[in-house]
C-alpha cells in the first residue's frame, strides 16, 4: 500500500535504501554540515519575508539537557549488561571462559527486583555483591586468555573495568555502556531530579522564536561558561550580528567578552529603562521553544551514539523547528490565497445569476 500510494508502477520486495545510509550521511556532514542546514532555514525564511532581519539583533540563550536513549542507570543492570557484553566479545573472538554466569545472573535479577518490592534491601545488596563478582570474574578470565585485544575489546574492557570499580559517590561515572559519554546532570526539577546526556544551549531570536544556534556541551560545564562558545555559533549560522542577548540569573559571572550586550534579566525591574524591560520579559519565550524541541523535533531522546551524534541531534532538531515553523506561515498564505480565489470564483457566480435572473 506504501508504495501503491507513492507512486511506483511495480510491487519491490526490497527496501529502497538500506537503514544505515542516514548514519552514514550524518557522519559525512558532521555538525558542520547540520550549522549550514540550520543557517539556510534563516535564509529561506529571509528570502520568504517570514524573517526580519532587525529580529536578528535580539536573542534569547538557555540551557537545557538532550537525554541520552538509554534505560535507567542501576548498579545492578549495570553490572549485567557489562558482563553480557563481555561474554559475547570473548564468544566472537573465540576467547575461552571459564564460566559465562548467564543463567546465574538472569536468576541474581530476579530475585533482586522481588527482594526491593518486598523491601528486603539486605537481600537485595547481596545479589548486587554477587552480580559485581561475576563482572569482575569475566574480566580477569579475559584478561589473561586474551592473546591480542584489537581497539573494539579494549574499549570495552576499559568501560567493562570502570563499571566494576566505581562506587556510589564518585566522580565521572559510567551510566551505559554503549554511550560510556552520558552525565547525569541536575537542573533542580522537582518533578525529574537527576536526567542522564548532554547539556545543551539554546539560542532563539527574542521575537518570532526563530533558532540561529543549537551547541551540545559535554562534560556539564557551569551555565556562565557556555555563552561565549553559543554565541560563536550564532555568529557562524545568523546573517546579521547580534547586539543584544537575553539570559537568565544561571549567567550570573558569564565572563563573555564581545561586541553583543548581554542582559542578565531580574525578576524586578528596579531602574531598568522600560524599553529594555520589554525584552527582558520576553526572555522567557525560549523555555516553550525548548519544551517544543523536546516533544515535537526528536530532542527528548537522542538515539545518535558519541558526543559527535549529541552535537548533530541538537542541530538537526533545530533546523527541523525551523523548517516546520516555515512550513506552518507558507500554508496560511496559500490559505489566504485559495480563500481569495474562491471569494472571486463566487463573486462572479452571483454576478452571473443576477444577469440570468433580469
Amino acid at each position: 500500500y506504501w508504495q501503491y500510494f507513492c507512486g511506483m508502477k511495480y510491487f519491490e520486495h526490497r527496501r529502497p535504501i538500506n537503514s544505515s545510509s542516514m548514519t552514514r550521511w550524518r557522519k559525512r556532514i558532521g555538525e558542520s554540515g547540520a550549522e549550514e542546514m540550520l543557517k539556510e532555514t534563516i535564509l529561506s525564511g529571509m528570502r520568504m519575508k517570514m524573517v526580519k532581519t532587525s529580529e536578528l539583533r535580539r536573542i534569547n540563550v538557555d540551557t537545557t539537557v538532550q537525554e541520552k536513549d538509554i534505560r535507567f542507570p542501576t548498579d545492578i543492570r549495570l553490572y549485567d549488561r557489562a558482563r553480557e557484553r563481555l561474554v559475547k566479545a570473548a564468544n566472537k573472538r573465540e576467547i575461552p571462559l571459564r564460566q559465562n554466569y548467564n543463567r546465574c545472573s538472569k536468576t541474581l535479577l530476579k530475585r533482586h527486583s522481588g527482594y526491593v518490592h518486598a523491601r528486603q534491601f539486605k537481600r537485595a545488596r547481596s545479589c548486587n555483591r554477587k552480580l559485581r563478582t561475576f563482572l569482575g570474574r569475566v574480566i580477569r578470565d579475559i584478561e589473561r586468555n586474551a592473546i591480542e585485544m584489537d581497539p573494539e575489546l579494549k574499549e570495552l574492557m576499559h568501560v567493562c573495568r570502570r563499571i566494576h570499580t566505581q562506587e556510589r559517590h564518585d566522580k565521572q561515572k559510567v551510566y551505559s555502556v554503549h554511550a560510556p559519554e552520558t552525565e547525569c546532570i541536575s537542573k533542580g526539577k522537582a518533578h525529574k531530579r537527576y536526567e542522564f546526556g548532554c547539556k545543551v544551549s539554546i539560542a532563539a531570536t527574542s521575537k518570532g522564536g526563530w533558532l540561529v544556534g543549537a551547541k551540545a556541551l559535554p562534560g556539564n560545564p557551569y551555565d556562565g561558561h557556555t555563552l561565549t562558545r553559543a554565541l560563536e555559533q550564532v555568529s557562524k549560522i545568523s546573517p546579521r550580528s547580534v547586539s543584544h542577548v537575553f539570559v537568565d540569573l544561571g549567567y550570573r559571572g558569564h565572563g563573555y567578552v564581545g561586541d553583543a550586550e548581554v542582559h542578565v534579566c531580574k525578576r524586578r525591574q528596579g531602574r531598568t529603562p522600560q524599553s529594555l524591560w520589554r525584552w527582558m520579559k520576553r526572555r522567557s519565550a525560549i523555555e516553550p521553544t525548548i519544551g517544543h524541541l523536546k516533544q515535537h523535533h526528536g530532542m527528548s531522546r537522542n538515539p545518535l551514539k558519541g558526543n559527535e551524534g549529541d552535537g548533530v541531534n541538537a542541530l538537526l532538531s533545530a533546523a527541523g523547528m525551523n523548517f516546520s515553523k516555515l512550513r506552518a506561515q507558507l500554508g496560511k498564505i496559500l490559505r489566504l490565497f485559495m480563500d481569495a480565489i474562491t471569494f472571486t470564483h463566487s463573486h462572479q457566480f452571483s454576478q452571473l445569476c443576477l444577469q440570468g435572473q433580469r
